[in-house]
């Protein structure tokens, strides 16, 4: 790839990421606003507070993780900065999964027309559990985190000796390392949470085929407040299953290293990568409705504040 492009898909991802954290830094802000002037959030708002900060924090360690990574592979490799980049970078993408995944739950429990006593038992608690899944949420990442602790803690040792075992070198331990450990801890830490979403994603679909086989029957039209309600939970369900399936392709394939530093396709990649984190939170802000309201008194007052200034 010419240096031109390289640069075009720096800047893009530059770009991307910025949007990023002016989005999740709005979600941030407004809810803590609310929770200030309330004294408590509501369960969704909390799960949306906890996932725009957790992608807010996730975009500057990715920023800062990536240069690096590109202008000093050597250093990055063999020095601490492994370690000062990756471990936060492992927590914090561990946690916005299962943000992300809480959040698809609560809309379809929320709006999911199930008669089942266990699922009516479930919808009644789930609120409730809010505040103890996040926490799960945050040991869980953390343990992921210690994983990933032990496994580059090998790597920098063996970047001194270069001989961790008798007849391999660095790199080819490396190597092993990175496809026989890292690869399925990976692997493991981001489908399980999208595999709840995707169960949830399933459920919505469920109920609203019944929604609607119902509506057929009784001579109603589709477009009735529980149609309605169902079908934007799926819209922004769906926007958010394709995008972190996205993501977690890209990280499965930068993992297995066949998009370091020096190939012509780790830009681009990066992108995928970010994509999830970048674009979800618009999607999440046109659909709640306080958020939806406040953006939109945002862009009033930006568009006053240019017309008085071209005036």
């Amino acid at each position: 790839m010419h240096p031109e492009f390289t640069v075009l898909f720096m800047l893009l991802f530059v770009l991307l990421c910025i949007l990023g954290l002016l989005a999740n830094g709005f979600i941030v802000l407004v809810l803590s606003r609310e929770w200030v002037r309330r004294g408590r959030l509501l369960p969704s708002d909390l799960i949306l507070f906890s996932l725009g900060l957790s992608r807010f924090c996730l975009q500057w360690v990715g920023m800062g993780n990536n240069f690096h990574y590109f202008l000093h592979l050597v250093d990055y490799c063999s020095g601490p900065a492994r370690q000062f980049f990756g471990l936060p970078w492992v927590f914090l993408n561990s946690v916005t999964s299962w943000f992300g995944s809480w959040l698809s739950v609560l809309f379809c429990m929320k709006i999911a027309n199930f008669t089942h006593p266990a699922f009516l038992w479930l919808k009644w608690r789930l609120p409730r559990w809010v505040p103890w899944l996040l926490l799960g949420s945050l040991l869980t990442s953390f343990t992921v985190t210690l994983l990933f602790f032990s496994g580059n803690h090998a790597l920098y040792k063996g970047s001194f000796t270069r001989k961790p075992f008798r007849n391999m070198t660095y790199h080819q331990w490396s190597r092993i390392l990175e496809m026989c450990y890292f690869l399925p801890l990976k692997m493991i830490t981001l489908s399980v949470p999208g595999s709840v979403s995707l169960a949830s994603i399933a459920l919505l679909i469920h109920s609203l085929g019944r929604h609607a086989w119902r509506m057929q029957r009784s001579g109603h039209s589709l477009q009735d407040p529980g149609g309605q309600a169902h079908t934007r939970a799926l819209k922004s369900l769906v926007s958010f299953l394709v995008l972190y399936i996205l993501s977690f392709v890209s990280l499965i394939i930068d993992a297995a290293g066949f998009c370091s530093s020096d190939s012509d396709w780790y830009w681009p990649w990066q992108i995928l990568v970010y994509s999830c984190t970048s674009i979800h939170p618009f999607i999440l802000i046109l659909g709640n409705l306080r958020l939806r309201g406040a953006f939109g008194q945002l862009i009033l007052l930006a568009r006053g504040f240019w017309m008085a200034e071209v005036v």
